[in-house]
């Protein structure tokens, strides 16, 4: 071991440790050692540890969501950048969807040669203390669910690419949604995202039955969807609820802000669009009930947040599952056969039994309710429409590890 990688190996066991000035004295050490050799040790480091997390389950995008949440924000921007030199070396093939990760969070690099000093600002006291942080999150990282296929591994190429109509469809749910998040007229935001999930249920079953005549069809895949504080549980909820809608399954991991869904591409594709837009709706109707609360009520605000943001969740979800029942008894209806059911079913069956693979430790996390106000507004928000569906019943959200 080179004396760049004892001073590094130093600063990062105290930096894990509980004596603060233990911490900052290796860190002081690790300052005065050659620079060059330094920079090259923490590297090297950084490089083996990411390439080491893409076949334990992680991928760019979820490193860089647990990044922002832990690191300070020169640290994940300088974790951000590493990813891209992690790619120039990594070995084997790279799929696609990894280097769109890259582009997506513009990831670049230009040099290993000086490389902390050009992110430093100057100072590079806190630089180092960013990129020893930066590496001991990476090297801390639990194994999780194995979504796709990662870099370096054999792969098969796709069966086929997201059709013309499809890319047509999804830009007319997107537009939908953008003008049920601009509105602000809740009944107008509830039909717009309505017809979306209308679009995306027919478009769900058109993807189905021309999947089942496939010589080779599509298996379950997943997706990874932040759920960060505050209201973590309340937006695992909402996550769940839309997910449930578009025959998928969500897993919650609380420790790692994120929960999973698993589905087939057109419904994670379809969970994806909502759940952003029912997020930036909700928060807003949120606001608004915050402001229409009876002045002098004395509740708590953390509280009717989320008892608002709870029962949200649970009445968008009854919604959404409403309008993707009618579509299929009007698909069904119009193909006049009984080929769409059985189609449905196995695919619902198929994705729990993933679910199953990837999470055979899942247990329910039953949400509380703590603001009867929060709780009615929510619903209201929710329900403003007036289009009854149902009373809302209480649900747990699946938790896993």
């Amino acid at each position: 071991m080179s004396e760049a990688e004892r001073l590094l190996a130093d600063a990062l066991a105290a930096a894990r440790g509980a004596d603060v000035r233990a911490a900052e004295r290796a860190l002081d050490r690790l300052v005065v050692g050659d620079p060059a050799a330094v920079d090259a040790a923490l590297l090297t480091r950084l490089v083996r540890a990411l390439g080491r997390l893409w076949p334990r389950g992680w991928q760019p995008v979820d490193l860089d969501r647990i990044a922002t949440r832990r690191l300070a924000p020169r640290g994940a921007r300088l974790l951000r950048d590493v990813l891209a030199a992690q790619r120039r070396a990594q070995p084997g093939p790279v799929p696609p969807w990894f280097d769109d990760q890259l582009t997506e969070l513009a990831a670049g690099w230009d040099a290993d040669l000086g490389w902390l000093d050009r992110r430093s600002g100057g100072d590079r006291i806190t630089a180092l203390r960013d990129a020893v942080d930066a590496l001991g999150l990476v090297e801390g990282l639990p194994p999780i669910a194995l979504l796709r296929p990662p870099p370096g591994a054999t792969t098969t190429t796709p069966r086929a690419a997201a059709s013309a109509t499809g890319s047509r469809m999804l830009d007319r749910v997107r537009a939908l949604l953008a003008k049920a998040e601009s509105t602000t007229f809740p009944a107008e935001a509830e039909a717009l995202t309505g017809k979306a999930q209308e679009l995306m249920a027919r478009h769900s079953i058109d993807a189905a039955l021309l999947d089942a005549a496939a010589e080779r069809p599509d298996r379950p895949s997943g997706v990874r969807l932040g759920t960060d504080a505050p209201y973590a549980a309340a937006k695992a909820l909402l996550v769940q609820e839309v997910a449930a809608a578009n025959r998928c399954e969500s897993v919650w991991s609380d420790d790692l802000g994120f929960a999973t869904v698993l589905g087939f591409p057109a419904d994670l594709a379809a969970v994806e669009l909502l759940h952003t837009s029912l997020l930036v709706q909700a928060t807003a109707a949120m606001l608004r009930g915050r402001g229409e609360r009876r002045a002098g009520s004395g509740r708590r605000t953390k509280g009717y947040d989320e008892s608002f943001l709870n029962a949200f969740a649970l009445r968008i979800g009854e919604r959404l599952r409403a309008a993707t029942a009618a579509e299929e008894r009007v698909a069904a209806e119009e193909r006049g056969d009984d080929r769409l059911l059985p189609v449905l079913a196995a695919r619902s069956d198929a994705v729990r039994e993933r679910v199953d693979q990837l999470f055979p430790g899942v247990t329910r996390h039953r949400l509380q309710v703590r603001d009867a106000e929060g709780w009615t507004s929510g619903t209201s928000a929710a329900d403003r429409a007036s289009l009854d569906v149902g009373a809302p019943a209480r649900r747990a959200v699946r938790r896993g590890r």
